[in-house]
């Protein structure tokens, strides 16, 4: 039998040691990841020759991942019963490093100062973040090849290794870590625990630590969805999104093209950030090969998608050398929007499928949709499938898509008609609904402050206009008896506009009103009232936005239009006073009136001139 072999580390091996122990890894509790990682690797390659038929020594022993902690020893012991290796694979795979273009990475590393960055992990170091713990790494390994002997391999991580015969080991590998001063926390079991259940709860193959077995939740987004019961579904999201309710949607889809993924994802029943718990995190996890690469990972979804809860695997993600952040970023902005693409399509079946259920989710979830149209273009149109909002042509409580209102539009009917209001009642009694009630047009009404910017960003929807009512260029069908002739008319605007002054832009004669007698009109085609009313809410401590300059309509068949025709060519300060209160009554119908106090001062006088003549 041969004695210990004394070997020295390949000059890249030490230079990789120096930027693994120093720079490489931004947590050392990786290290239990990565060993646990080549551990089930391992073993994933132990049943591979197990089913390709090749003798497999101690062949009844299944592969399997054992972990033991000994706080008074200060060391932690990573054993597996996989493949194993001998003599010469542990010197090529622990001494040297056999791939092609390494040293040129190396180089770079030297020449950039920076070891994150260009180290692709085109091969394995998980092995070598030991020694950001350890003073002393001892391997003892045996093949699965029947006629190859157990070897004991030793460093502590400067210079090289030692590497002796041992006898009676049994198949696979072991690695003992004595620990390092400042990092004798890892030997104790609950420190061990809870790194393993945070990044190898879903490693294949069943790891103890302390004879206690861990990893009991499978990962179920890696079998056929036709063989996972509706129960391991619940159980599986109750482990991942921490939350005991049943889930209002769940998505699970595998995709080879264009690139390899796994997905689980889960809608919970309700929106945590309406119930108080501020903004929310993406819960979703990103896994490759069933190993934590990053939790809640950050760019695997937009934003507005953050109340997403589950986990995606990849094989195509090529990582960065610790595994802990992505190396190609183009790479997960086409992962981002593959993932986004495949949940709308989801979310659209649904909206089909299950009416009730997707009604629910748009109650819970609206804001988020719309946050989506307003802030990513490129899923814009998308999005607008998927909003919903009442209608005038249906019952109060139900909506419509914009899909099916469009399906609705008579021919001669260019544009998708919506109206801003506090709710129904005032939807219905709004002046600007007055020429679609007549014309028997459909609208649509928007009850949340910020649909007026979903509107402005969606633009169009199916090449049809998205148009506000009250921007809309429509006139009344007919005219009413007893209306204002049409000079008279144009004489009492122009009366009005000198009266009313800077008060208003501009004053016309009202093609659009039927039961009101005036409206107003914001002048600026690309901001309405209630726009910026919000636009002055958001700068409440920046600088002022500049007042809006209201057009004034008034509608000629309305009996108090007439009536004031009537009056200003007998009592002009009477008439000057109703037009005022004619005024800052539309203005408080459109929302506009931000201090009543002038206007109920005139009302008052007004009231009492009134009784006056009783």
């Amino acid at each position: 039998m041969s004695k210990t072999e004394t070997h020295h580390f390949q000059a890249e091996i030490q230079q990789l040691l120096n930027i693994v122990i120093h720079s490489l890894y931004t947590d050392k509790e990786i290290f239990v990841r990565e060993l646990v990682s080549n551990s089930a690797d391992a073993c994933e390659k132990l049943r591979f020759n197990q089913s390709s038929g090749k003798p497999v020594y101690q062949s009844e022993v299944a592969p399997g991942i054992t972990v033991t902690t000994d706080d008074k020893a200060g060391t932690v012991t990573i054993t597996d019963t996989g493949l194993g290796m001998t003599h010469g694979e542990l010197v090529e795979n622990l001494g040297t490093i056999a791939h092609s273009g390494t040293k040129a990475f190396l180089k770079q590393l030297a020449e950039e100062k920076q070891p994150d960055v260009g180290l692709i992990g085109q091969f394995g170091v998980g092995f070598y973040s030991a020694f950001m713990v350890a003073k002393k790494v001892t391997v003892l390994s045996r093949s699965f090849a029947p006629d190859e002997q157990g070897w004991q391999w030793t460093s502590e991580g400067m210079g090289g290794y030692e590497l002796a015969p041992a006898a009676d080991l049994p198949r696979g590998t072991r690695i003992t870590l004595e620990l390092k001063d400042d990092a004798k926390d890892f030997a104790q079991e609950s420190t061990v625990e809870r790194i393993i259940q945070r990044y190898s709860s879903f490693v294949p193959f069943p790891i103890e630590l302390n004879t206690k077995r861990l990893n009991t939740v499978q990962a179920i987004w890696a079998r056929n969805k036709n063989e996972i019961k509706e129960e391991e579904y619940n159980e599986f999201y109750t482990f991942v999104g921490h939350d005991h309710e049943k889930p209002l949607f769940r998505l699970h889809f595998t995709a080879d093209a264009p690139l390899a993924i796994q997905a689980l994802l889960f809608v919970p029943s309700r929106n945590f950030e309406t119930l108080g718990m501020g903004r929310m995190d993406s819960e979703v996890n990103l896994y490759c090969r069933k190993v934590l690469i990053q939790a809640k990972a950050k760019g695997l979804f937009p934003e507005w998608l953050r109340f997403l809860k589950g986990v995606v695997d990849s094989e195509d993600l090529p990582l960065n050398i610790s595994r802990e952040t992505m190396q190609d970023t183009s790479l997960m902005q086409k992962l981002n929007k593959v993932l986004t693409s495949r949940f709308l399509k989801f979310l659209d079946e649904q909206s089909e499928k299950e009416v009730e259920a997707y009604a629910k989710f748009y109650t819970e979830y609206q804001r988020f949709l719309k946050e989506g149209v307003v802030t990513d273009f490129t899923h814009k149109e998308a999005l607008g499938k998927l909003l919903r909002f009442e209608s005038s042509t249906m019952d109060k409580g139900k909506l419509t898509s914009l899909a099916d209102y469009g399906k609705r539009m008579p021919s001669d009917q260019k544009e998708i008609y919506c109206l801003l209001a506090a709710n129904r009642e005032a939807a219905e009694a709004s002046p600007y609904f007055e020429v679609f009630r007549e014309r028997k047009w459909e609208v649509l009404f928007l009850y949340d402050a910020w649909d007026e910017f979903v509107m402005e960003h969606l633009h169009t929807f199916d090449g049809k206009p998205l148009k506000l009512a009250e921007k809309a260029d429509l006139n009344i069908s007919a005219k009413k008896d007893g209306a204002l002739s049409e000079d008279t008319a144009k004489s009492l605007a122009t009366w009005l506009k000198e009266t009313l002054g800077d008060k208003i832009n501009e004053v016309r004669v009202s093609q659009r009103l039927v039961d009101s007698p005036a409206v107003v009109v914001d002048s600026d085609k690309f901001m309405t009232a209630s726009m910026r009313r919000i636009m002055k809410a958001m700068k409440r401590d920046g600088p002022e936005i500049p007042a809006a300059k209201h057009d004034f309509e008034i509608n000629p068949a309305h009996p108090l239009i007439a009536r004031l025709e009537a009056i200003r060519q007998k009592d002009a300060a009477l008439a000057g006073s109703v037009a005022e209160q004619i005024l800052d009554n539309a203005r408080v119908a459109a929302g506009l009136l931000e201090d009543p106090r002038a206007m109920l001062t005139r009302l008052n006088s007004l009231l009492e001139k009134v009784l006056a003549k009783e």
